[in-house]
C-alpha cells in the first residue's frame, strides 16, 4: 500500500469520523434543546401554580364559610388545587378568556364536585329549599311584591323559627348548577348547552346571545331583592368580601349575613328556575 493511498484511507476515516461526530452532536443538541424546552414548560407551569395558589386558598376560605363545619377547609383546598392544575393544562390562550377567569371557574367547579361527592346537603334539606322556592314564586305572583319571611314560612306550613333553621342548614346552596343544561324555547334541554359552556367565551353568536340573556335575567332578578339583600350579594360577589367583613360594614353578625345571603340565593334560584321553564 502506497503512502498516498494510506493517507487517502486515513483521510476517509477521519471524514467519516467527523461526520459521525457531527451527527451525534446534532442529536445531542436536539435532545438538549427538547429537554430545555420541556424544563422551561415545567418551570412556567410551576410558576403559574405558585402564582394562583393564593387564589385557591381564597376561594376555598370563602366557600368554607358557607358550608357546615364538618367540611374540611383542607379538602376544599386540595380539590381546588386539582382544579387549578386542570385549568393550567387545558387553558387555550386563543380564546377571549383570561387564565385567571378560567382558573376561577375550574377551581370552584372542582370544589363543588368535592362537595357533591360528600353529599353534604341532606335530601330533606334540598326538598325544603325547593319548597321555599315555590313559596317565594307563589307569594310574589299573588301579591306582586317581595315575599316576607313570615309569609314564606306560612306558605311552607312551618313557623318562622323553623324557616330560619332551614336557611341555616341550606348554607352554601348553589345559585344554579354549572353542569345543568339550559332549556331551549320549547322548555327542552336537547341543545346540550350547559351554563358552564355559556361562560367559556367561545365565538358562537347563538351562545353569546344566550349568555347575554342569562346575565340580563340574573341582573333583573337581583333588582327584585330587598336593598339589604342586594347589598350582601354585591359585597360578597362583586367586592369579594367575606361574610364577616360584610357584617362589620352593615353592623350585623356574621350569622345574620349568612342568613341573608342564603335567602337571597334561594330567591334568585326561584327566579332563574322560573325563567328556564318559560
Amino acid at each position: 500500500m502506497t503512502e498516498r493511498s494510506g493517507l487517502r484511507r486515513r483521510s476517509g476515516w477521519r471524514f467519516e469520523s467527523d461526520a459521525m461526530t457531527k451527527a451525534q452532536a446534532k442529536r445531542s443538541y436536539g435532545n438538549m434543546k427538547s429537554s430545555a424546552a420541556k424544563t422551561m414548560d415545567e418551570e412556567a407551569r410551576g410558576a403559574l401554580i405558585m402564582k394562583y395558589a393564593p387564589l385557591v386558598k381564597f376561594l376555598a376560605s370563602r366557600m368554607a364559610m358557607r358550608v357546615p363545619p364538618s367540611v374540611s377547609l383542607d379538602d376544599l383546598i386540595s380539590a381546588g388545587i386539582m382544579g387549578l392544575l386542570d385549568a393550567i393544562d387545558k387553558y387555550d390562550s386563543s380564546r377571549d378568556v383570561q387564565l385567571k377567569t378560567y382558573a376561577e371557574f375550574r377551581i370552584r367547579g372542582a370544589m363543588l364536585d368535592e362537595l357533591r361527592s360528600m353529599d353534604w346537603v341532606p335530601r330533606s334539606t334540598r326538598k325544603k329549599i325547593h319548597d321555599m322556592e315555590r313559596a317565594v314564586l307563589d307569594i310574589e305572583g299573588k301579591l306582586g311584591r317581595r315575599a316576607e319571611d313570615f309569609e314564606i314560612a306560612e306558605q311552607m306550613g312551618i313557623d318562622v323559627d323553623a324557616y330560619y333553621q332551614t336557611l341555616k342548614k341550606a348554607r352554601g346552596v348553589e345559585l344554579f348548577s354549572l353542569d345543568e343544561y339550559v332549556r331551549d324555547d320549547k322548555g327542552h334541554s336537547e341543545s346540550k348547552k350547559s351554563f358552564k359552556s355559556l361562560m367559556q367565551g367561545q365565538d358562537d353568536p347563538g351562545r353569546n346571545v344566550m349568555a347575554t340573556e342569562l346575565k340580563h335575567v340574573t341582573a333583573e332578578a337581583i333588582k327584585t331583592l330587598s336593598q339589604k339583600e342586594q347589598m350582601v350579594v354585591s359585597l360578597y360577589y362583586y367586592d369579594e368580601l367575606t361574610l364577616k367583613e360584610i357584617g362589620q360594614i352593615m353592623g350585623l353578625t356574621e350569622s345574620r349575613i349568612s342568613q341573608i345571603h342564603t335567602k337571597s340565593i334561594i330567591k334568585l334560584r326561584a327566579k332563574l328556575h322560573s325563567y328556564q321553564e318559560i
